[in-house]
């Protein structure tokens, strides 16, 4: 992660600071059984799979999977702006051009609905929600570690909650934005979210 935050920040005319120190830093807190530096390497990996972008689309696109959980407190909305306003803080003091550290924060702000009509952040998206579409036990580690993450929440308000956001999934038209993501990762995204539904008796 620090490798490819500071070779982006290059890339866009940029002098790399110690932020990717404090990426590194963020990410490996310990409230974070999910949302930590692996979650990010993977989002990366798999948005290399499907990314067929330029050279520059690519550091911008980095740099947003870099910061798009940069701040998080399991706050939905206030953590996505936060991790945004950390990003134009720290890309503006490593002199990244204002139009790029603008669109940096267009594609972490996306990750607040999941939609967008930007097709950079398509692929942000997916790669995101790549997990879904995992083999069954390394989901259900990731279902474990959220859980974890949301350990305050009552065991029925959670139950009801996820349900709601498994089911939600469920009925979209399609998870994924782009033709590669959901031919890579729809069909056992969909066979996974039911399974889910089923062992927890949420359906």
């Amino acid at each position: 992660m620090e490798d490819e935050w500071n070779q982006a920040v290059r890339q866009l005319g940029g002098k790399p600071t110690d932020a990717a120190r404090e990426l590194v830093r963020r990410y490996g807190e310990p409230h974070r059984a999910y949302h930590n530096a692996e979650h990010v390497t993977a989002v990366l990996r798999e948005a290399r799979a499907i990314a067929d972008v330029s050279t520059q689309d690519w550091a911008i696109l980095a740099l947003a999977i870099c910061t798009h959980d940069v701040v998080y407190d399991a706050k939905p909305g206030d953590d996505e702006r936060a991790s945004a306003e950390w990003a134009r803080q720290h890309l503006t003091a490593a002199g990244v051009p204002d139009s790029h550290i603008v669109k940096v924060e267009e594609l972490v702000l996306a990750t607040l609905g999941h939609q967008s009509d930007d097709e950079l952040a398509h692929i942000l998206l997916d790669a995101d929600l790549s997990i879904l579409g995992a083999e069954p036990d390394v989901y259900d580690n990731y279902a474990v570690a959220v859980r974890m993450e949301y350990s305050g929440v009552p065991d029925d308000a959670w139950r009801q909650g996820r349900a709601a956001v498994l089911r939600t999934l469920l009925d979209r038209d399609a998870l994924f934005h782009t033709p590669a993501g959901s031919a890579r990762w729809d069909r056992q995204a969909r066979a996974n979210l039911r399974r889910e539904l089923n062992i927890h008796n949420l359906r």
